[in-house]
C-alpha cells in the first residue's frame, strides 16, 4: 500500500505522511555531519569538509556559505540542492537591502528560505530539496541559530546537529552545552562534537568553521560609532582553524 504513495509528492498516504519528504530527510541523514552552537555573543557553525577522492582540489569544496554581511549557513545532504537555496537566499537578502537599506534580520531570511522549500512539497513536477540547513546570523535582536528542513519547517536552536552522526552529536552537545559559553568555548565544543564521529584525520583542510558575531559600527567617514554594534558573519581561514585544532589536541 505504501508504494502507491511513495512516488507522489502531492498525495498524502493513509497514515497522513508525504513519503517523499521522508525520503528527502533520509538523504539529509546520509550527508556529512554539521553542527551549530549558540554562544553568549555569537553563533558557531562547523562541518567536515570531505572530498570523494584524494585527486579532488580541496579548495573547490565549500559547505559553509555567506549569504549577507550578517548571515551564513551550512548544509547537510545534497550539495547541488544546497547551491540552489544559497543562490535564492542571497537574492532575497539583496532584495531586502535594496528596499530597506540594511541587512535582513535573520528570521526574515529564514522564513524566505523555508517558504521556498515548503513550496517544493506541494507543487507538481518537482521534488523536495534533499538538504537541511543550519542558518546562523546576528541582528539587532541578538545572535540566532535556525534549522530548516526539507518540509519547510524551521526551528530556533541553542545547539543542534544535522547529518549522518546527528544523534551522537546531539547527545554530546546536551552534555557540553552551557548557556553562557563564549565564542571561543563554542568553537572548541563544535570541534569536539565533530571529532566524535569524524572519519580520518581532522586537519585545517578537512574542517570548516563559520562565526556570526558583532563588531563596532563604522560610519561613512570611517569613525567608530560609540555603543553601536553591527552583525557580521565570517568563515574562518585555514590558518585560524589550525590554531583552534592545535588547542584541542
Amino acid at each position: 500500500m505504501a508504494d502507491r504513495y511513495s512516488f507522489s509528492l502531492t498525495t498524502f498516504s493513509p497514515s497522513g505522511k508525504l513519503v517523499q519528504i521522508e525520503y528527502a530527510l533520509a538523504a539529509v541523514n546520509q550527508g556529512i555531519t554539521s553542527v551549530g552552537i549558540k554562544a553568549r555573543n555569537g553563533i558557531i557553525i562547523a562541518t567536515e569538509k570531505k572530498s570523494s577522492s584524494s585527486l579532488v582540489d580541496d579548495t573547490s569544496i565549500s559547505k559553509i556559505s555567506k549569504i549577507s554581511k550578517n548571515i551564513g549557513l551550512v548544509y547537510s545532504g545534497m550539495g547541488p540542492d544546497a547551491r540552489v537555496l544559497v543562490d535564492r537566499a542571497r537574492k532575497s537578502a539583496q532584495a531586502y537591502k535594496q528596499v530597506y537599506n540594511e541587512e535582513p534580520p535573520v528570521l526574515i531570511l529564514v522564513k524566505e528560505v523555508a517558504s521556498i522549500m515548503q513550496d517544493f512539497t506541494q507543487s507538481g513536477g518537482v521534488r523536495p530539496f534533499g538538504v537541511s540547513l543550519l542558518i546562523a546570523g546576528s541582528d539587532d535582536s541578538g545572535p540566532h541559530l535556525y534549522q530548516v528542513d526539507p518540509s519547510g519547517s524551521y526551528f530556533s536552536w541553542k545547539a543542534t546537529a544535522i547529518g549522518k552522526n546527528m544523534i551522537n552529536a546531539k547527545t554530546f552537545l546536551e552534555k557540553r552545552f552551557a548557556e553562557k559559553m563564549e565564542i571561543e568555548d563554542a568553537v572548541h565544543t563544535a570541534i569536539l562534537t565533530l571529532k566524535e564521529g569524524f572519519e580520518g584525520a581532522m586537519t585545517e583542510s578537512t574542517v570548516e568553521i563559520g562565526i556570526a558575531t558583532f563588531e563596532d559600527l563604522i560610519d561613512s567617514k570611517g569613525v567608530k560609532v560609540d555603543g553601536e554594534l553591527v552583525g557580521v558573519f565570517k568563515k574562518l581561514e585555514e590558518s585560524e582553524v589550525k590554531d583552534y585544532l592545535a588547542n584541542i589536541a
